[in-house]
Protein backbone atom coordinates (compact mmCIF):
# COMPACT_ATOMS: atom_id res chain seq x y z
CA UNK A 1 0.00 0.00 0.00
CA UNK A 2 1.01 3.83 -0.31
CA UNK A 3 0.44 6.78 2.12
CA UNK A 4 -1.73 9.12 0.02
CA UNK A 5 -0.93 13.11 0.43
CA UNK A 6 2.34 13.32 1.45
CA UNK A 7 5.00 15.66 -0.08
CA UNK A 8 7.62 13.73 0.74
CA UNK A 9 9.12 10.77 -1.49
CA UNK A 10 6.11 7.88 -0.45
CA UNK A 11 7.33 4.85 0.47
CA UNK A 12 5.31 1.34 0.27
CA UNK A 13 5.13 -1.71 2.33
CA UNK A 14 3.49 -4.95 2.25
CA UNK A 15 0.74 -5.59 4.98
CA UNK A 16 0.89 -8.94 6.29
CA UNK A 17 -2.04 -11.63 5.26
CA UNK A 18 -2.44 -13.20 8.36
CA UNK A 19 -5.75 -13.64 10.52
CA UNK A 20 -4.30 -10.97 13.65
CA UNK A 21 -6.50 -10.13 16.04
CA UNK A 22 -7.82 -6.23 16.12
CA UNK A 23 -4.66 -4.60 17.78
CA UNK A 24 -2.06 -6.15 16.32
CA UNK A 25 0.02 -4.06 13.47
CA UNK A 26 2.35 -5.06 10.45
CA UNK A 27 4.02 -3.54 7.77
CA UNK A 28 7.15 -4.92 6.14
CA UNK A 29 9.04 -2.26 3.98
CA UNK A 30 9.62 -1.94 0.16
CA UNK A 31 12.63 -0.32 -1.38
CA UNK A 32 10.53 2.42 -3.14
CA UNK A 33 10.31 5.77 -2.27
CA UNK A 34 12.74 7.50 0.27
CA UNK A 35 15.99 9.22 0.25
CA UNK A 36 18.99 6.99 -0.18
CA UNK A 37 20.49 6.93 -3.39
CA UNK A 38 22.60 5.26 -5.81
CA UNK A 39 23.13 1.09 -4.65
CA UNK A 40 20.72 1.75 -1.84
CA UNK A 41 18.52 3.57 -3.94
CA UNK A 42 15.25 3.99 -2.61
CA UNK A 43 13.87 3.24 1.58
CA UNK A 44 17.18 1.90 2.96
CA UNK A 45 16.52 1.39 6.30
CA UNK A 46 19.87 -0.25 7.68
CA UNK A 47 22.47 2.08 9.06
CA UNK A 48 25.13 -0.64 9.16
CA UNK A 49 25.01 -1.03 5.55
CA UNK A 50 27.31 1.52 4.34
CA UNK A 51 24.44 4.45 3.31
CA UNK A 52 24.83 7.94 3.86
CA UNK A 53 23.47 7.84 7.85
CA UNK A 54 21.49 11.18 6.80
CA UNK A 55 19.49 9.73 4.07
CA UNK A 56 18.67 6.78 6.55
CA UNK A 57 17.77 8.43 9.35
CA UNK A 58 15.56 10.54 7.01
CA UNK A 59 14.03 7.37 5.92
CA UNK A 60 13.29 6.34 9.46
CA UNK A 61 11.49 9.09 9.80
CA UNK A 62 9.80 8.64 7.04
CA UNK A 63 9.10 5.68 8.25
CA UNK A 64 7.14 6.65 11.52
CA UNK A 65 5.30 9.64 9.57
CA UNK A 66 3.86 6.87 7.29
CA UNK A 67 3.20 3.47 9.07
CA UNK A 68 1.92 5.97 12.01
CA UNK A 69 4.20 3.91 14.23
CA UNK A 70 3.47 4.66 17.76
CA UNK A 71 7.57 5.13 18.86
CA UNK A 72 10.56 4.60 17.71
CA UNK A 73 11.14 0.64 16.77
CA UNK A 74 13.36 -1.18 19.01
CA UNK A 75 16.49 -1.28 16.08
CA UNK A 76 18.34 -4.72 16.90
CA UNK A 77 22.06 -5.39 16.41
CA UNK A 78 21.51 -8.35 14.49
CA UNK A 79 24.14 -11.00 14.49
CA UNK A 80 22.94 -14.34 12.19
CA UNK A 81 22.24 -15.69 15.97
CA UNK A 82 19.37 -17.11 17.99
CA UNK A 83 19.02 -14.67 20.42
CA UNK A 84 15.78 -12.90 21.56
CA UNK A 85 15.36 -9.89 23.23
CA UNK A 86 12.18 -8.84 25.02
CA UNK A 87 11.23 -5.06 24.92
CA UNK A 88 11.23 -2.50 25.90
CA UNK A 89 14.63 -3.04 26.88
CA UNK A 90 16.15 -1.49 30.23
CA UNK A 91 17.83 1.27 29.74
CA UNK A 92 21.23 1.43 28.65
CA UNK A 93 21.16 -2.03 27.60
CA UNK A 94 22.35 -2.99 24.37
CA UNK A 95 19.40 -4.46 21.73
CA UNK A 96 22.12 -7.66 20.50
CA UNK A 97 19.93 -10.06 19.25
CA UNK A 98 18.15 -11.54 15.89
CA UNK A 99 14.59 -11.28 17.60
CA UNK A 100 12.36 -9.28 19.49
CA UNK A 101 9.36 -9.66 21.41
CA UNK A 102 7.11 -7.37 23.49
CA UNK A 103 3.55 -7.92 25.41
CA UNK A 104 3.70 -3.93 25.82
CA UNK A 105 1.03 -1.49 23.81
CA UNK A 106 2.91 0.92 21.51
CA UNK A 107 6.46 -0.71 21.68
CA UNK A 108 7.75 -1.43 17.82
CA UNK A 109 9.48 -4.29 17.60
CA UNK A 110 11.13 -4.46 14.03
CA UNK A 111 14.26 -6.50 12.13
CA UNK A 112 16.08 -6.01 8.67
CA UNK A 113 16.12 -7.65 5.90
CA UNK A 114 17.74 -7.80 1.91
CA UNK A 115 17.31 -11.85 1.12
CA UNK A 116 17.15 -13.45 5.30
CA UNK A 117 14.04 -14.52 6.00
CA UNK A 118 11.77 -11.95 8.92
CA UNK A 119 8.89 -13.89 10.59
CA UNK A 120 6.30 -11.98 12.24
CA UNK A 121 3.98 -13.79 15.64
CA UNK A 122 1.42 -13.12 17.33
CA UNK A 123 -1.02 -14.75 19.14
CA UNK A 124 -5.09 -15.29 18.56
CA UNK A 125 -5.57 -12.82 21.63
CA UNK A 126 -3.39 -10.19 20.87
CA UNK A 127 -1.39 -10.02 24.02
CA UNK A 128 2.19 -10.38 22.70
CA UNK A 129 3.98 -9.87 19.61
CA UNK A 130 7.44 -10.65 18.06
CA UNK A 131 9.67 -10.70 15.02
CA UNK A 132 12.49 -13.15 14.16
CA UNK A 133 15.31 -12.71 11.46
CA UNK A 134 15.93 -16.01 10.49
CA UNK A 135 18.40 -16.44 7.62
CA UNK A 136 19.86 -20.00 7.22
CA UNK A 137 22.21 -19.55 9.85
CA UNK A 138 19.56 -18.29 12.50
CA UNK A 139 16.77 -21.38 11.28
CA UNK A 140 19.86 -23.85 11.15
CA UNK A 141 20.99 -22.73 14.88
CA UNK A 142 17.40 -22.13 16.31
CA UNK A 143 16.27 -18.63 16.23
CA UNK A 144 12.52 -19.98 15.34
CA UNK A 145 12.14 -22.01 18.59
CA UNK A 146 14.09 -19.75 19.86
CA UNK A 147 11.00 -17.14 19.79
CA UNK A 148 8.56 -19.51 19.74
CA UNK A 149 9.59 -20.35 23.88
CA UNK A 150 10.14 -17.08 24.92
CA UNK A 151 6.41 -16.09 24.20
CA UNK A 152 4.56 -16.25 27.05
CA UNK A 153 1.68 -18.39 25.27
CA UNK A 154 1.22 -22.14 24.54
CA UNK A 155 2.75 -22.56 20.80
CA UNK A 156 -0.79 -23.60 19.88
CA UNK A 157 -1.98 -19.96 20.82
CA UNK A 158 0.62 -18.44 17.61
CA UNK A 159 -0.03 -16.86 14.39
CA UNK A 160 2.98 -16.34 12.19
CA UNK A 161 3.55 -14.55 8.93
CA UNK A 162 6.25 -15.03 6.41
CA UNK A 163 7.47 -11.94 4.95
CA UNK A 164 9.79 -11.33 1.69
CA UNK A 165 12.89 -13.33 1.35
CA UNK A 166 14.81 -15.01 -1.36
CA UNK A 167 12.83 -17.39 -3.02
CA UNK A 168 13.26 -21.12 -3.39
CA UNK A 169 14.25 -21.00 -7.20
CA UNK A 170 17.42 -18.26 -6.63
CA UNK A 171 18.57 -19.57 -3.08
CA UNK A 172 21.76 -21.48 -3.92
CA UNK A 173 23.17 -23.81 -1.12
CA UNK A 174 26.20 -26.09 -1.40
CA UNK A 175 25.19 -29.93 -0.62
CA UNK A 176 27.54 -29.95 2.47
CA UNK A 177 24.91 -26.74 3.79
CA UNK A 178 22.02 -29.38 2.95
CA UNK A 179 23.23 -31.86 4.81
CA UNK A 180 23.58 -30.27 8.15
CA UNK A 181 19.67 -29.09 7.76
CA UNK A 182 19.33 -33.16 7.30
CA UNK A 183 20.85 -33.95 9.68
CA UNK A 184 18.97 -31.53 12.61
CA UNK A 185 15.80 -33.29 11.17
CA UNK A 186 15.21 -35.57 8.59
CA UNK A 187 12.00 -33.59 7.78
CA UNK A 188 13.58 -30.45 5.91
CA UNK A 189 14.73 -32.85 2.79
CA UNK A 190 11.86 -31.81 0.75
CA UNK A 191 12.79 -28.38 1.68
CA UNK A 192 15.91 -28.48 -0.91
CA UNK A 193 15.93 -29.12 -4.71
CA UNK A 194 18.95 -30.62 -6.76
CA UNK A 195 20.57 -27.91 -8.36
CA UNK A 196 24.18 -27.61 -9.84
CA UNK A 197 26.51 -30.62 -9.09
CA UNK A 198 27.63 -30.47 -5.42
CA UNK A 199 24.69 -27.15 -5.35
CA UNK A 200 21.05 -27.26 -4.60
CA UNK A 201 18.23 -24.79 -4.26
CA UNK A 202 16.75 -24.10 -0.80
CA UNK A 203 13.41 -23.28 -0.01
CA UNK A 204 13.59 -20.72 3.33
CA UNK A 205 9.69 -20.72 3.25
CA UNK A 206 9.25 -24.59 3.72
CA UNK A 207 12.39 -24.36 6.25
CA UNK A 208 10.16 -22.23 8.01
CA UNK A 209 6.84 -23.83 8.10
CA UNK A 210 8.84 -27.42 8.94
CA UNK A 211 10.61 -26.28 11.88
CA UNK A 212 7.52 -24.38 13.11
CA UNK A 213 5.25 -26.95 12.82
CA UNK A 214 7.46 -29.19 14.90
CA UNK A 215 7.02 -26.54 17.51
CA UNK A 216 3.56 -26.64 17.27
CA UNK A 217 2.77 -23.78 15.35
CA UNK A 218 0.34 -24.60 12.22
CA UNK A 219 -0.74 -21.06 11.46
CA UNK A 220 1.90 -19.65 9.30
CA UNK A 221 0.83 -17.36 6.07
CA UNK A 222 2.53 -15.53 3.44
CA UNK A 223 5.85 -16.55 2.11
CA UNK A 224 4.68 -15.41 -1.68
CA UNK A 225 7.81 -13.14 -2.64
CA UNK A 226 10.98 -13.13 -3.98
CA UNK A 227 13.52 -10.21 -2.81
CA UNK A 228 16.21 -11.56 -5.30
CA UNK A 229 14.08 -11.63 -8.26
CA UNK A 230 12.23 -9.14 -7.73
CA UNK A 231 14.92 -6.04 -8.08
CA UNK A 232 12.53 -3.24 -8.23
CA UNK A 233 10.72 -4.08 -4.92
CA UNK A 234 13.50 -5.58 -2.71
CA UNK A 235 16.91 -5.04 -1.44
CA UNK A 236 18.65 -8.36 -1.96
CA UNK A 237 21.99 -9.09 -0.73
CA UNK A 238 22.83 -12.04 -2.68
CA UNK A 239 21.37 -10.38 -6.01
CA UNK A 240 23.62 -6.91 -5.29
CA UNK A 241 26.41 -7.17 -2.73
CA UNK A 242 26.72 -4.00 -1.30
CA UNK A 243 22.54 -2.78 -0.90
CA UNK A 244 20.01 -1.44 1.22
CA UNK A 245 18.01 -2.80 4.04
CA UNK A 246 14.39 -3.32 4.46
CA UNK A 247 12.46 -3.46 7.48
CA UNK A 248 9.59 -5.78 8.87
CA UNK A 249 8.05 -4.65 12.18
CA UNK A 250 5.09 -5.64 14.10
CA UNK A 251 3.14 -4.25 16.91
CA UNK A 252 0.69 -3.88 19.31
CA UNK A 253 -2.29 -0.63 18.86
CA UNK A 254 -2.04 1.30 21.91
Amino acid sequence: MRWPNMTMPSPEWLTPDWPAPPGVRGASTMRTGGFSEGRYSGFNLGLHAGDRAQHVEQNRRLLRQSLQLPGEPGWLEQRHGTQVIRLPAAPGEALRADAAYTTVRGTVCAVQTADCLPVLFCDRQGSCVAVAHAGWRGLLDGVLENTVRALPVPASRLLCWLGPAIGPARFEVSEALKERFVARTGDLAPAFVAGRPGKCLADLYRIARILLAAQGVHAVSGGTHCTHSQGEKFFSYRRDGTTGRQATLVWLQA
